[in-house]
């Protein structure tokens, strides 16, 4: 079970069923996990808790994923890390990502261990 102490994993994603895949196998690898599905809702979740690793889809109801990094920004509270997760394998889309703060860009469907691999060796070098 995950903790207080444990890392803060903010999942961001419109697919009910994604969210609740992800959630399991972030709280089963010791994370605490925060949700939201809009925009709106994880710069919420963002700026009220502090955030070490956001999983951010793009595509979102209210806006663009992206738009989440820009706003976490001009309050002061963006993630020590962000991986973007897109449908879309275009490089002007990586690009864009990368240029927005995205640390790194994932295609879906994204290999569940590939991605609790990576947030595991992220969250191990966070001092």
């Amino acid at each position: 079970m995950s903790g207080a102490g444990a890392p803060h994993i903010l999942i961001v994603e419109d697919s009910e069923d994604v969210v609740l895949a992800l959630r399991l196998v972030m709280e089963s690898a010791g994370h605490r996990v925060t949700t939201a599905m809009t925009v709106a809702d994880a710069v919420q979740a963002g700026a009220a808790d502090p955030v070490d690793v956001m999983l951010l889809d793009l595509t979102l109801p209210d806006g663009n994923g992206l738009d989440v990094l820009g706003q976490l920004e001009a309050a002061g509270r963006l993630p020590r890390h962000t991986i973007a997760l897109t449908g879309r394998d275009e490089v002007e889309v990586r690009d864009r990502c990368l240029a927005c703060g995205c640390g790194e860009v994932m295609v879906k469907p994204v290999p569940v261990r590939a991605l609790i691999q990576r947030v595991g060796e992220l969250v191990a070098a966070f001092p």
